[in-house]
């Protein structure tokens, strides 16, 4: 109870922020970003888009991958409009696409740009039952494993500007509170409803991948202190906001129930505080392998702190993305 209303009312906690604090507010106290390049995911609308005007207007380079190319140009113009000295570089993404993810990658390191930040933002709720063109449920291909490859193939270039520039990289994954409310086996899971869509279950399978979100975050911090790269990751629940996954159930009863939940929801500037929070503020330095919401540490679900179960979801990842035409993964049948 007593968190609920300090939510409600917006009571900042030890990093200075709360609730009601945006976007613009918690990227002015950083330091100056016009040195930072950053990689955007589903920035073309939403807490993406306004985390890449927030961090645009603080002086960041941007590139901006995008499947809808047309919205991702018209995200950039809005951008432009409002801070004319912005860079800004929209590239083709298809995160449901393995083969997307690394020609993305070929062509932004043809570019020869650093790379101090990765936001894993883009998320997509499949309200029905659809197989990516790599034999992954839809869900899970495009909110985790598409983000998984894709921070493995530009690793090295953050941690190669890491240790050219002096400055620390940061990985930041947007997941959600909603990762809580998946329990049980998660690969066993993905099989079933990778192979079956009788067991799909729309909520289920998106807390899965956001769950997803949270294991990858823990296991590459522990990943990336074992290599002693000057690189942190960690994530963020932005809070309940009215966006694009939501408007794409509308209705009586999705009406209903924002209407009576509506103190609760987040204006989309302050659901982007946190995302822009952990990417930029100083006091993060060396801060890694952490959930944080409202712009605070925070705590996981039970089974979003379990090492053996991130380890494990890596393994199976890596058979995932592999190219390996020996290695070939099994949901059902995988002991990893």
């Amino acid at each position: 109870m007593l968190d609920t209303v300090k939510y409600l009312i917006g009571s900042v906690g030890a990093s200075g922020y709360g609730s009601k604090s945006t976007a613009e507010q918690v990227t002015k106290s950083s330091s100056d970003l016009r040195s930072v390049t950053a990689i955007i995911t589903g920035a073309t609308s939403g807490i993406g888009a306004e985390t890449a005007r927030a961090l645009a207007k603080g002086g960041a380079r941007l590139v901006l991958p995008a499947r809808n190319l047309k919205a991702a140009e018209e995200a950039k113009a809005r951008i432009v409009s409002e801070c004319p000295e912005s860079e800004i570089v929209v590239m083709p993404l298809d995160l449901s696409s393995l083969g997307s993810v690394r020609n993305f990658v070929s062509e932004f390191e043809s570019l020869d740009l650093p790379l101090n930040l990765l936001i894993n933002n883009a998320g997509k709720f499949a309200h029905e039952h659809a197989i990516s063109e790599d034999g992954i449920e839809m869900t899970f291909a495009t909110n985790y494993l598409g983000h998984f490859l894709l921070t493995k193939l530009l690793l090295n270039r953050m941690i190669e500007t890491a240790k050219n520039t002096g400055v620390q990289g940061r990985i930041v994954n947007v997941s959600s509170g909603i990762h809580g409310w998946f329990s049980g086996d998660m690969i066993g899971y993905l099989g079933l409803i990778t192979r079956n869509k009788s067991h799909y279950d729309a909520t289920r399978a998106y807390a899965l991948s956001k769950l997803a979100n949270v294991l990858h975050t823990k296991e590459l911090a522990r990943r990336l202190k074992q290599m002693e790269a000057n690189v942190t990751a960690n994530c963020v629940h932005p809070g309940i906001v009215r966006t694009g996954l939501t408007r794409e159930r509308e209705g009586l009863v999705t009406d209903l129930a924002f209407f009576f939940a509506s103190k609760l929801l987040k204006t989309i500037p302050q659901a982007a505080a946190t995302t822009c929070y952990v990417a930029t503020h100083p006091r993060l330095l060396n801060v890694s392998g952490k959930y944080f919401a409202d712009c605070n540490e925070a705590s996981t679900s039970k089974l979003g702190y379990n090492s053996a179960e991130a380890a494990r979801l890596w393994s199976a990842s890596e058979i995932m993305v592999s190219k390996d035409p020996k290695l070939v993964f099994d949901p059902l049948n995988a002991l990893v």
